[in-house]
């Protein structure tokens, strides 16, 4: 018997061909496009590689030329240069061999003899003060009415030295100031020069030897009310917040130095918008002073330098040493719980020491003899006793949690210092166990860096032109180092302000 088909299956059947056909159609499309896609792109990464390599400006790697000794010179191209320089540069291939190596030769002779400009110096503003708050503290009176600075060239004011020296920083950089101005100053390269017109300044310099002031001036006398140094104090706090300068900048590039820890003990609190120049942070609150706004400086090392040392890791039989005093304040305890676990070792060195009896010479030369000099904080974090040891190239040993150091952000100090946590160093057999575990290859590295690095903690006058790395123009390159950011503070204070209207 025969199925009978739906009148509505043959209606359907029709339909459904229709619809395969539609659908086999747009893939068919579909494939289509896909490929006329992928082969534009491939078209277009043709056309991008071909021209990339014919792009004048490609940087040529180098260029082999073999001369006379058949050792190949090395040009490199420029990519910044225009083709018609690049091209210049190339030798020409119709040249013979020993024309091209000529060429080359003389090329890169001329090359070589181009040095890149020297950085341009610090330009510094002084303020002409009185010579009370400077060179007069010294005893120098000038030869006649307003003249307010001696001439560096004949007639240098002396300092007094001993224990003032270490923290006459202030000497030096006015000093070095001073003959910058001079034609004398026959130097290539500046860290910084002394210009007429604040407009042109990088910085504003205070002239006043804080450190000298109370070294001499801060006892009160039965006559005084308040000492010398107080008064110096005050007037200069008058004085410069009431120079336009000031009031232009907000006091915020201002450099005033206040090296000694007890110098400006009143005037900081009311100049600290200024770049103090110090030795340390131990006795200002982080107001006041702190290592992002201020400078540190070191201290005129007090015995004298090593020179011609041809001393070895044999040649000097003390493995450590310290000479000072013992018993100190703050954080100077350390001291004293040193000396009870040091005092018996034989091949250690550690006993009271000050400048009277020649205390100075016998410490230079004790510095001499020894591996390692410990640096140990006293009354505040540092000590001329870190620069006496860098000078005898004595390894120095820094056990002085809260030390900040000068120039610590160009130079490395674990190249040729030890550092010691005061914790660890109060362990018994801690200190001994590190330096005795410090051999004769490792300590001889650290000997040469010291030599090498002694130079920049030498505050000398007047400056040489090879003295581009001593103190103080070390000093005046870390206050160049700050100028970008005490340039942008002062825009920030001028912001609700028409400075140029005061």
């Amino acid at each position: 018997m025969k199925k009978s088909v739906s009148p509505v299956s043959c209606f359907r059947l029709p339909e459904m061909v229709e619809r395969s056909n539609t659908r086999y159609h747009r893939m068919f499309i579909t494939r289509i496009s896909m490929i006329f896609l992928l082969i534009s792109i491939l078209s277009v990464l043709s056309w991008f590689l071909i021209l990339s390599s014919t792009n004048p400006n490609r940087v040529l790697d180098h260029i082999s030329v073999s001369g006379p000794t058949d050792s190949p010179l090395i040009i490199i191209k420029n990519s910044e240069k225009s083709p018609q320089q690049n091209d210049a540069e190339l030798p020409n291939p119709k040249n013979s061999g020993a024309a091209k190596t000529e060429e080359v030769k003389e090329t890169l002779q001329c090359n070589q003899k181009v040095s890149p400009p020297s950085p341009r110096p610090l330009k510094v503003y002084m303020y002409d003060m009185s010579p009370e708050f400077h060179f007069g503290l010294l005893g120098w009176k000038p030869e006649r009415k307003g003249v307010v600075w001696p001439d560096v060239r004949v007639n240098v004011p002396h300092h007094p030295g001993g224990l003032n020296l270490q923290h006459s920083v202030e000497y030096w950089l006015t000093l070095d100031l001073l003959f910058s101005e001079l034609p004398e100053d026959s130097r290539t390269s500046r860290a910084a020069i002394r210009v007429k017109n604040y407009t042109e300044a990088d910085v504003v310099f205070v002239p006043f030897f804080s450190s000298l002031s109370y070294n001499r001036f801060s006892k009160v006398t039965q006559k005084q009310k308040q000492s010398r140094d107080r008064e110096l104090q005050d007037k200069l706090v008058k004085l410069v917040t009431a120079q336009k300068e000031w009031k232009i900048s907000g006091g915020k590039d201002h450099v005033i130095m206040a090296h000694h820890p007890n110098s400006m003990s009143t005037a900081r609190h009311k100049l600290y918008p200024a770049m103090f120049v110090v030795a340390d942070f131990g006795r200002y609150s982080p107001r006041v002073a702190n290592v992002d706004k201020d400078i540190v400086a070191p201290y005129k090392h007090l015995v004298p330098s090593y020179a011609n040392d041809t001393s070895g890791f044999d040649s000097r039989p003390v493995l450590l040493y310290f000479q000072g005093a013992i018993y100190r304040k703050a954080g100077g305890f350390v001291r004293q719980e040193l000396y009870y676990l040091l005092k018996e070792e034989k091949d250690v060195h550690f006993s009271f020491g000050s400048v009277q009896n020649h205390g100075i010479s016998k410490a230079g030369v004790g510095m001499r003899s020894s591996k390692f000099c410990l640096n140990i904080a006293g009354d505040t974090p540092s000590s001329n006793r870190l620069f006496d040891a860098i000078a005898s190239h004595c390894i120095p040993v820094i056990i002085s949690d809260d030390i900040e150091l000068p120039y610590e952000d160009v130079l490395n100090y674990n190249e040729f210092c030890i550092f010691v946590r005061a914790s660890d160093a109060l362990k018994k057999g801690f200190l001994l166990g590190l330096v005795r575990s410090i051999g004769r290859e490792e300590w001889n590295k650290m000997w040469g860096r010291l030599k090498e690095v002694e130079r920049y903690f030498d505050l000398r006058f007047p400056a040489k032109d090879d003295d581009g790395d001593y103190g103080v123009q070390m000093i005046w390159k870390a206050v160049a180092r700050k100028a970008p950011l005490v340039k942008m503070k002062v825009h920030r204070f001028q912001r609700f302000t028409r400075p140029f209207l005061i």
